[in-house]
């Protein structure tokens, strides 16, 4: 009988899309784990927290507000949620945060300054920021050409706007100033009195101080101490010629 020849049996070549296949799912699940054991490691925190620039706002406030604590994620920190949350402190002007791997955040701070002073109910002598806030006064020191606030109420509205105002007046126009008293009228419901460190007393306004304190510091600069009113219109008048009035004035009366 002639031999029958059985045909040859292709062999199986491995299937190359699923060994691809196999090798990235072996590769993610590699970079998972490496992920999961990066961010368990001491790499992935918050080793150091440094805040440059505060002055009147304590460390611990500043972390209160912040979020931020030693061992938290140092990828989870939002830069900018960190600076709109210390804004919200009224001592604070601007904020920046900077995040440098491994670990650290740095936070320069910038604050609202420091535009006069003024005693609160115990006798404690507090700064008053252009914001409107009070700090306390301690190692900071005192800025000895800032004027005292007297007479304020803590709820009155036209203490913060008086604030505002020194705030947009050069140092060097109000350095003379050395207390700031309400005195309100029904025209003026912003009125105030100042007294200056050269005897001068002032009747002005809120309102209008940015807009006259140059003329302030020219009848400073050229008079004698005196009465200055700056209002709707402007005038002074000496001491010694009101004194005069005042005694010719009795006189008749008399």
């Amino acid at each position: 009988m002639p031999k029958t020849r059985l045909p040859l049996l292709k062999e199986d070549k491995p299937n190359k899309k699923m060994s691809r296949k196999v090798t990235i799912i072996l590769l993610l699940l590699f970079i998972a784990l490496l992920a999961v054991i990066f961010f368990r490691s001491s790499l992935s925190r918050i080793t150091e927290i440094q805040f440059e620039g505060n002055k009147y706002t304590s460390r611990n406030e500043l972390l209160t507000q912040s979020g931020l604590a030693v061992g938290g994620q140092f990828f989870a920190v939002s830069k900018t949620s960190v600076e709109d949350s210390l804004k919200k402190l009224k001592t604070i002007q601007e904020a920046a945060v900077v995040k440098s791997f491994p670990g650290t955040v740095t936070i320069s701070i910038k604050e609202y300054p420091a535009v006069a002073y003024e005693l609160d109910q115990a006798g404690v002598l507090e700064a008053i920021l252009s914001s409107g806030a009070a700090v306390p006064v301690n190692e900071t020191g005192i800025a000895v050409e800032k004027p005292i606030l007297t007479g304020w109420k803590e709820e009155d509205p036209y203490k913060s706007k008086l604030c505002q105002a020194l705030a947009g007046i050069p140092n060097e126009l109000t350095s003379d100033i050395s207390e700031i008293v309400p005195s309100p009228t029904l025209s003026f419901p912003d009125r105030i009195k100042l007294y200056t460190r050269s005897h001068f007393e002032v009747i002005t306004a809120i309102s209008l101080l940015k807009n006259k304190v140059e003329y302030l510091n020219q009848i400073i600069e050229t008079e004698e101490p005196g009465l200055i009113k700056m209002l709707e219109a402007d005038s002074y008048v000496p001491f010694q010629d009101a004194e005069a009035a005042n005694e010719d004035k009795q006189d008749a009366q008399e």
